[in-house]
């Protein structure tokens, strides 16, 4: 299971982390290597962590 960012460091934007998610797979043409799923995984983490943040932000 992917950890989430360490806490006290700052948050990014999502629009930031998606650029990152689509560069990764741009990056190896759909097919990702072991230390690609790795970065996949704590891109998607992070994602995660901003998307509460947002939601948490919204309500």
């Amino acid at each position: 299971m992917p950890t989430p960012p360490t806490p006290g460091t700052a948050m990014r934007s999502l629009t930031e982390v998606n650029a990152d998610i689509r560069a990764l797979w741009q990056r190896s043409s759909g097919r990702l290597s072991p230390e690609g799923r790795r970065e996949y995984e704590r891109l998607l983490a992070e994602w995660a962590v901003v998307i509460r943040g947002d939601v948490v932000e919204a309500a």
